[in-house]
């Protein structure tokens, strides 16, 4: 590879890519209107619920909620990595993908794919050279088998180990620098980032070492150190052992999330080849996407102690949205003092699975943990209960699971089910995935965009205008959004920009461009939504009235702070005659 591949390339192969023929070339798609649909491929659904346009170039799942461009879907359902989808979309519209020959070499995915590999081997060998090291592992109760599967290495201790090795050359020490493995220092020296650890090699879905992780022997801080985010490695994304797990199971009819490396490992020692482990973080949205699209029954294993309980309820809160039925999800609880890996070491993996089975299901959890922090016996208490619960079951979709919920909590409370859904509110979607609001066409566009989104909000209305018709943002004033300080209007911004600076961008170009954006991540969602399509529908003069409204907003809000300090008298010369102008 001989460098980065230019954005305008990317922009115009996703312009020009037939997002029906690429996914329809995998799946078998049916024509519905103006666009095309089918069973969703990531998730197990009987009701068509993936959608795909060809107007805007991308597909959108109401079921699951994945969304995409041509590139995407080659990325989740082919299982390749970026650069790899679009050198085999290219090729199959017969371009040739340029490279930017000015980029750092370090930059260049074969190579640092090509180092991770050469790492691990040599960290591999010298776990074989440290009896040290194996002997730990062997007191931890991992055999060398278990160690090979995983692919466990040792890095020595020492500040240089691995720069002597493979930093012999400026283009290698960037390379090593992009990877994460080592870290530069002030002076402009380099020093390694993993040293006198266990390390364990965190893989992609297809096998490719992106990250590791490095457990400590002795009693030293931190006890884990991870890969940093890097070209590779995002660990938002990631799921420690699922590689390995797809690897020994033909079919997985169940995932166990557990906290640690040692866990997955230690419980793949006893045979139980079916858990996955976040890797230093909580659980995201994109863990559950890719738990679910493998099976659809989970378990949450956590230590019984403080720390376990948070981690369980902050997995609990970012599961709602994902629930629907045919979906299982539990929470199990080790006693006070173990974790997975010391609990299968000392009572065995039937003892483990016991754990599993009798764990708590979501809305048993759910309510029980809620129901622990009032007094049912009075009045207060109940209504306490149904009122910590009401965000909670807000984020559940609609259907017959929160329907289910909302009547084991209203017997709880003494309501109706009737009575607590009117107090509580509706869900964010029905059973189908898609929200009633986005179907009538009698319903108004925010009202369609806020169905995507909670609250309405004008810069959610003119972000979904703007995805969904880039050439309405070609002559928008953004001068006037100067003063404007809404959540959201830098991202409105920055779009405009982008628009601007590119007329002939497309929906699924937007969504490209904004693909590793941590703002961006969502806009697949306000891009799937369905905008009029009739001749009095003026997207470019609905984007200048959101832009009208937003900076009356921003100026009435400027006149009520120049009123307040006028109001205690701190008011200056110049913001009385502003005061009076804008007034």
């Amino acid at each position: 590879m001989a460098g980065l591949i230019p954005q305008d390339f990317i922009d115009d192969l996703v312009a020009r890519a037939d997002v029906v023929e690429v996914i329809g070339r995998r799946i078998q798609l049916k024509k519905a209107g103006r666009e095309f649909k089918a069973c969703c491929p990531f998730h197990d659904e009987k009701t068509p619920s993936f959608t795909v346009s060809p107007n805007k170039g991308f597909y959108h799942c109401f079921g699951c909620g994945v969304h995409g461009t041509a590139i995407g879907f080659l990325m989740d359902f082919d299982h390749m990595t970026f650069v790899e989808a679009i050198e085999s979309l290219a090729s199959s519209m017969g371009v040739e993908v340029p490279r930017n020959e000015s980029d750092k070499p370090a930059r260049r995915y074969d190579e640092l794919f090509s180092l991770m590999t050469q790492v691990e081997k040599r960290w591999q060998e010298d776990l074989r050279e440290s009896q040290t090291a194996v002997d730990y592992l062997k007191h931890r109760g991992i055999d060398g088998a278990t160690a090979q599967r995983y692919g466990i290495g040792f890095a020595p201790d020492g500040w240089s180990a691995l720069l002597d090795k493979f930093g012999t050359s400026d283009e290698a020490i960037e390379r090593l620098l992009a990877t994460g493995l080592i870290i530069r220092k002030d002076n402009g020296g380099h020093y390694d980032r993993f040293r006198d650890r266990v390390m364990f090699p965190i893989r992609d879905s297809r096998g490719r070492c992106i990250g590791f992780g490095g457990r400590i022997m002795g009693d030293g801080e931190p006890k884990y150190l991870n890969s940093p985010e890097t070209l590779l490695f995002h660990k938002g994304r990631e799921l420690y052992g699922l590689w390995e797990a797809r690897q020994a199971l033909r079919q997985i009819d169940r995932l166990v999330v557990v906290e640690g490396y040692m866990d997955v490992v230690a419980l793949a020692r006893h045979g139980i080849d079916f858990s996955v482990a976040t890797l230093g973080t909580a659980t995201t949205d994109e863990h559950l996407n890719r738990v679910f699209r493998l099976c659809d029954d989970v378990t949450f294993c956590f230590d019984g102690d403080r720390a376990g309980r948070k981690a369980a309820w902050r997995a609990l809160e970012t599961t709602l949205p994902h629930i629907r039925e045919g979906r299982q999800v539990q929470f199990a609880f080790l006693p006070d003092g173990h974790d997975p890996d010391s609990y299968v070491n000392e009572f065995d993996a039937d003892a483990f699975i016991k754990v599993l089975d009798d764990g708590l299901a979501l809305s048993d959890y759910l309510i029980g943990e809620l129901a622990s922090q009032v007094d049912l016996n009075t009045v207060d208490g109940k209504a306490r209960l149904a009122e910590f619960a009401k965000p909670l079951l807000q984020k559940i979709p609609a259907g017959v699971y929160r329907d289910l919920l909302m009547g084991s909590l209203a017997d709880r409370v003494g309501l109706s089910a009737e009575k607590l859904e009117r107090s509580i509110g509706q869900g964010p979607r029905n059973a189908g995935g898609r929200s009633p609001a986005t179907r009538g066409t009698t319903t108004s566009l925010g009202r369609r965009i806020a169905a995507f989104s909670g609250k309405p909000s004008i810069v959610r209305r003119a972000i979904t205008l703007l995805l969904n018709h880039p050439e309405a943002g070609a002559k928008l004033d953004v001068e006037k959004l100067e003063d404007v300080g809404r959540p959201g209007i830098e991202l409105l911004l920055r779009l405009i920009e982008t628009v601007q600076e590119d007329p002939t961008i497309t929906t699924a170009g937007l969504l490209e461009r904004w693909r590793h954006d941590d703002e961006g991540r969502h806009l697949g969602k306000l891009a799937a939504v369905e905008l009029p399509n009739d001749e009095e529908f003026d997207p470019a003069a609905e984007l200048h009235d959101c832009l009208d409204k937003l900076a009356l907003a921003g100026r009435r809000k400027r006149v009520n702070l120049l009123i307040e300090k006028q109001r205690v008298n701190t008011l200056s010369d110049e913001e009385r005659a502003e005061l009076r102008q804008l007034s």
